[in-house]
């Protein structure tokens, strides 16, 4: 009798389960989704990042392009009535880039009595990528280093670009010195160019002297190349170097 009431027991238990759906243990957990809790709009977080990107590119030279990466769904936050967009230490507002959105903290409890108002505050990054389109220098042709450029030497091509650096007007370049050689088509960047030198190594240079009611003239040979504001070394006698200022026309100032 006792082994009947056993088989009977495993044949109920063997057809509940059978009857019980099947769990799905490969779905990922659902999201939280109460529609009794108030959370912060993500499309608001992505037009303040948007507001932000135009306010801040309006300056820049070409036209200006960006996308706002989507913010992930499953990050739910407090809402905030003063949404701030700041950019974080470190990024530039161009290429890919963070672009931050913070709310600050509510009014302390004393303050309100509102207690759906009041947050400890929050802060999220939305990554973006910015780029501008330029009408960017080139070299009309193959240049040599040392080459001071001229209006004849440049050219211009469209570019997008999501980098910083080049020039857009010729103002930028000309009666500029070119470090080292390129060839026709380069884009031309600051570290290709200096500003000509004032003083050439070897050059007799007038020494200019001002103090306090008084001026003195004088003259040096220059030890190095300089360019206007940059230091030079002046040799005014046997074993006697002094460091004074490069001026336009191989004037060297010296600060007594």
């Amino acid at each position: 009798m006792n082994k009947l009431l056993l088989i009977a027991f495993l044949l109920l238990q063997s057809a509940a389960a059978e009857a019980a759906p099947a769990r799905d243990t490969s779905a990922p957990p659902p999201l939280r989704n109460d529609p009794s809790v108030a959370t912060q709009d993500h499309a608001q977080i992505r037009n303040i990042v948007a507001g932000f990107v135009q306010q801040q590119t309006a300056t820049l030279p070409g036209k200006v392009t960006f996308q706002i990466d989507e913010i992930d769904r499953r990050i739910i936050l407090p809402p905030c009535a003063e949404l701030e967009a700041f950019l974080p230490a470190g990024s530039q507002l161009i290429g890919k880039t963070s672009i931050g959105v913070r709310c600050p903290p509510s009014p302390r409890k004393e303050e309100t009595n509102d207690r759906s108002a009041r947050t400890n505050g929050w802060r999220i990054f939305v990554p973006v990528q910015i780029r501008l389109n330029l009408n960017l220098l080139t070299s009309a042709h193959q240049l040599p280093p040392g080459h001071t450029l001229q209006e004849q030497d440049l050219a211009s091509q469209s570019t997008e670009t999501s980098q910083s650096g080049g020039f857009t007007d010729p103002k930028q370049v000309l009666g500029k010195v070119l470090r080292y050689g390129i060839a026709a088509g380069q884009v031309l960047r600051e570290d290709m160019l200096r500003q000509p030198y004032s003083v050439t190594q070897g050059q007799i240079v007038q020494l200019a002297v001002q103090g306090n009611g008084f001026s003195i003239r004088s003259e040096g040979v220059a030890l190095n190349n300089a360019s206007e504001g940059q230091t030079v070394q002046i040799r005014v006698g046997p074993g006697r170097v002094i460091s004074g200022v490069a001026r336009v026309g191989g004037v060297v100032e010296i600060v007594p």
